[in-house]
């Protein structure tokens, strides 16, 4: 018997600048705040005992916040005291996760206001089926560095068989 597809809930991003990322996220991507920034420290109640299962000990204080897509993901957002940025961004022969992507049929103008707003553009605008599929990517960063992928159509119609062929 097949598995029952699940869905995904939320993603979390560790950030140099809580207040900055809730900006950007919520005026360049549209995604908007569930839960406004929180202080949380490492003690004895129950969110503080949560932190330490999943971080270990001397994590010592966080923000979070959460934020939502509009398909209704979360989008959970960690400033860290001490945080420091990777030696390399986009190490994809580690193991874990290297990037996410980000679905608007506007990619391109998107992608100008990603660029306008502090972030990178990695490399240009490509076609996935050229002369079969109408359905661009590209790479980018966010301003702190983080890695993520823009989508022109869906991950389904991207990678289905005779989805605009």
């Amino acid at each position: 018997m097949q598995p029952t597809p699940r869905s995904f809930s939320h993603i979390g991003l560790s950030v140099p600048d809580l207040d900055k990322a809730i900006t950007f996220y919520g005026d360049v991507l549209g995604f908007y705040v569930i839960m406004e920034p929180t202080v949380i420290v490492e003690d004895d109640s129950d969110i503080g005992q949560m932190c330490s299962d999943v971080f270990g000990k001397g994590w010592g204080r966080m923000r979070i916040a959460h934020l939502a897509t509009a398909d209704r993901i979360g989008f959970e957002l960690f400033e860290f005291e001490g945080n420091e940025a990777p030696s390399d961004n986009l190490n994809y022969r580690q193991h874990g996760t290297f990037h996410f992507a980000i679905q608007d049929p506007n990619l391109e103008d998107l992608l100008a206001k990603i660029v306008a707003a502090g972030g990178k553009q990695r490399m240009p605008v490509r076609e996935y089926f050229p002369n079969d599929k109408p359905y661009r990517m590209v790479y980018v960063e966010d301003p702190f560095g983080i890695v993520f992928e823009l989508y022109s159509h869906s991950y389904e119609l991207t990678y289905s068989n005779g989805a605009y062929s």
